[in-house]
């Protein structure tokens, strides 16, 4: 266990991403959900991560009814803000959004003060929780000069009143990461999908900062959505149909993993976690099974042979 920047807010190395409990592309029965949080209890995780977004509410209500079964001081879970929910009366399903839930609800872009406010109220209500630890600015990509002017200082008067431990942003990029690093005083900033086996943009700017500035940083999409977890054709990046260059470097990738009696899996995320800036890596599960790999694949030492034969054949930026 480490704590996120100058908080006390603690979180296990490898942490449970909350997206596919809430129908991430395809269903998951509740029975499957509970499963899958309790199989990340048992190998030890003790860092759940949510968001509104996933579902709309539906992963924050799975992973609060789950986790009721432990006691409250002995896990963090984090949520996001950015995204109010609002009631609807359209119909249909939110697969356009990427999750396979009924559109009960609407997203509403929603950064202000009040706004962050009345988000994780709902929040707590759908988690059954009287605080969360940690609270992300969610993907505030189009959204910058509110998330700055607002919705940062609200999350810091949360802080300050002791109502939140940790706040950060998490984002799928590096350049506004690197902006809230610089230039405020969050806890942690979620990196997803952008420091990986596949793409080290991160390396550039963002995790020096971070370094310097004493920031943690919470990595998530160590996968890629999919290439590094099973290369193969067909297989998604970035929540797409992965370019053919991309797979070919993976599967180059995966064969010299095989060489050294190792998983593609498991150096992907290792190479996440290796990094002094980064306190925790995030993984999506949506059953017991992939919990239950992801813990094993997570805990395997990786020879320092597979780095240098990535490097000398071109697979791995020397600076990486």
């Amino acid at each position: 266990m480490t704590t996120l920047g100058n908080s006390d807010v603690p979180v296990s190395g490898l942490a449970f991403g909350g997206a596919a409990i809430g129908n991430l592309f395809t269903a998951v029965s509740d029975e499957q959900a509970h499963q899958a949080v309790t199989a990340a209890w048992e190998r030890g995780i003790r860092y759940f991560d949510t968001a509104p977004h996933y579902g709309l509410g539906l992963s924050e209500q799975r992973l609060g009814e789950a986790l009721k079964a432990y006691p409250r001081a002995e896990f963090t879970v984090s949520t996001k803000v950015g995204r109010r929910l609002e009631p609807a009366t359209a119909g249909g399903d939110d697969l356009a959004n990427g999750f396979a839930v009924p559109a009960t609800r609407h997203r509403v872009w929603d950064f202000s003060e009040d706004g962050v406010r009345r988000t994780l109220e709902a929040s707590l209500e759908r988690l059954g929780l009287d605080r969360v630890d940690v609270v992300y600015l969610h993907d505030p990509d189009e959204h910058a000069e509110e998330a700055f002017r607002e919705g940062y200082p609200a999350l810091e008067k949360l802080r300050s009143e002791g109502v939140i431990g940790a706040i950060g942003a998490g984002m799928n990029q590096t350049e506004m990461l690197t902006r809230f690093v610089r230039e405020t005083d969050v806890d942690v900033v979620l990196c997803a999908g952008r420091y990986t086996l596949l793409d080290q943009s991160a390396l550039s700017e963002l995790l020096p900062a971070a370094v310097e500035r004493g920031v943690s940083v919470v990595v998530g999409g160590a996968f890629n959505s999919g290439l590094l977890a099973d290369p193969q054709p067909g297989a998604t990046y970035n929540y797409a149909q992965a370019p053919g260059e991309l797979l070919e470097r993976a599967l180059r990738m995966k064969e010299v993993a095989d060489r050294h009696g190792i998983t593609l899996r498991a150096a992907a995320l290792a190479y996440c976690a290796a990094h002094p800036a980064v306190a925790s890596v995030l993984v999506g599960a949506r059953s017991a099974a992939e919990v239950h790999d992801c813990a094993e694949q997570f805990a395997v030492p990786v020879p320092d042979a597979f780095w240098q034969e990535l490097r000398e054949t071109g697979l791995l930026e020397e600076h990486a």
